[in-house]
């Protein structure tokens, strides 16, 4: 039975931040209504179907399963009655411009006698630096990843440990110490771009990321990551929490009474008003600050300050679909263009578009054939760009260019590809900023520097305005799927604290 005393919270933006805030919270006792902009829940994670084909507009490498299962544990539930994750093997196939191909796998002597063919040195060097890898996991992760930094002691605390693993050389860096053949550096210093790094910028405690591949393997759900959606959506349907889809909010206001914490007035597109104890923001931050509550004068000033951050590129994302098989195909692959350094900087601080480029292509077909129409194969092409706020470029005219260019570039891998697509659509950084309402087109949010991680990062609770918390990749611990739900379960804790639940 529903307790009407129980706190009453809105979270607003289905993501995989607010999916997993909404679920704790309703697990607790809480009375959640979750707010979705779009007509299905998912934020950027959600789907695109046209003549059978079925394509996932975000979020495609499952890693740290257990993130997921714990969603569904807190609500005495077991994922596998839900949805099915399957292991994908390689995690990558990397393919360099010179024809060299590296399948990136979890399996230690696999991965040995690739190493070895690009450089027999590099195999003792791999492995000091996966034990290096592992100590940042232990701190940078399993100890950190859930645990809201909220006051400057907080960081002091961790600084000796960050310091002893110089989180203050970059990714790139890092690897370099302990690797010296420049492709291998190019595969252990990539996964930075996953949660919108740059390789030679992002804090090296950014390699975590291979040890916890490396520790859980690289998962896909069948049905795609839409499935793995529905399956958290109806878990929340079940708990008795409120999804309310096509429901975009349009500010959130404050009503102080005297002697009481404030209530949080919600409005929505349909002007509907309603009171809620406590609002956890999955939106863009800059959304959040300017414009859902830009009455408060607080939240301009947090604006202001966000204005002047760093924030990750943005994306030009093609989805396509052909009529026919390639066979061979592995389900992740990671295309290196001519330039490594260059490109990253041309696209992370670049004010044009550049002329080559890098890809990531999935190939979701290659694990579940139902993604497409028999016979058929469905592709989604990934390629870094800058955010509109360095580069001033025309997406309405460049997209189709850029789009062709892309294929043009994937036939030699793919033969006669252009001839064969049967369904083409595509997201820009106009994109990212109109529908996404994501600042400057940006993909990932606030970039992961270390002078923008931790404590300096937007904490989970708001510092100025009671009430207010926040999930996703712009506060703690960032951007992917484990960092986001790690931020939901970072900022359930402090509600259940704030509010005396259990």
């Amino acid at each position: 039975m529903r307790d009407d005393r129980a706190p009453k919270i809105a979270v607003v933006g289905s993501g995989f931040g607010g999916l997993g805030a909404a679920i704790r919270l309703q697990a607790m006792g809480c009375r959640v209504v979750l707010f979705e902009a779009r007509d299905q829940p998912g934020g950027r994670a959600h789907v695109i179907k046209e003549t059978g084909f079925v394509f996932d507009a975000g979020p495609t490498v499952i890693t740290a399963p257990h993130c997921l299962e714990e969603l569904f544990t807190v609500a005495g539930k077991s994922i596998a009655d839900y949805v099915t994750l399957v292991p994908v093997d390689p995690f990558y196939r990397l393919v360099w411009d010179d024809g060299t191909t590296f399948d990136y796998v979890g399996d230690r002597d696999r991965l040995h006698r690739q190493i070895a063919e690009l450089s027999p040195a590099d195999v003792d060097g791999y492995e000091k630096f996966l034990k290096y890898s592992e100590q940042v996991f232990a701190k940078g992760y399993a100890e950190l990843a859930d645990v809201p930094f909220l006051r400057f002691s907080d960081m002091i605390r961790v600084a000796p440990d960050l310091l002893r693993l110089r989180a203050d050389r970059s990714v790139y860096s890092a690897v370099s110490r302990f690797i010296k053949e420049e492709r291998l550096r190019e595969a252990f210093s990539f996964h930075s771009l996953l949660v919108g790094g740059h390789p030679y910028k992002t804090s090296a405690i950014y390699t975590l990321i291979h040890f916890l591949e490396r520790r859980w393997g690289v998962f896909f759900p069948l049905g795609g990551t839409g499935a793995l959606v529905a399956a958290i959506a109806k878990l929340f349907g079940e708990l008795g929490g409120e999804l309310r889809l096509s429901s975009p909010v349009q500010a959130v206001e404050l009503q102080h009474d005297s002697g009481s914490p404030p209530k949080h007035l919600v409005t929505t597109e349909r002007n509907r008003r309603e009171a809620f104890d406590a609002v956890v923001s999955n939106a863009d931050l800059m959304e959040t600050y300017r414009r859902l509550y830009k009455n408060d004068s607080s939240a301009q000033r947090t604006a202001r300050k966000l204005d002047s951050k760093e924030w990750s590129m943005s994306l030009f994302v093609l989805y396509f679909g052909v009529n026919r098989k390639y066979p061979g195909v592995a389900h992740h692959t990671i295309l290196f263009g001519p330039r490594y350094r260059g490109l990253l900087d041309d696209v992370f601080t670049g004010s044009r578009l550049p002329e080559d480029f890098s890809l990531y292509l999935h190939a979701p077909t290659v694990t579940d054939p139902t993604l497409a129409p028999a016979g058929c194969e469905a592709f989604y092409v990934l390629s870094p760009v800058p955010h509109l706020g360095r580069a001033d470029i025309d997406w309405n005219s460049e997209a189709p260019r850029y789009a062709d260019r892309i294929l043009a570039r994937l036939e030699r891998w793919l033969p006669d590809l252009r001839k064969n697509v049967v369904v083409k659509r595509w997201m820009t950084p106009l994109d990212f900023r109109d529908r996404l309402r994501s600042h400057l087109g940006s993909a990932f949010s606030l970039a992961p520097l270390l002078r923008q991680s931790a404590w300096f990062r937007p904490h989970n609770k708001d510092n100025n305005i009671p009430g207010l918390y926040l999930v996703g990749a712009g506060t703690h611990p960032g951007a992917g799927v484990p960092g986001v739900l790690n931020s939901a379960k970072a900022t359930a804790k402090l509600i259940a604290q704030d509010f005396g639940l259990n």
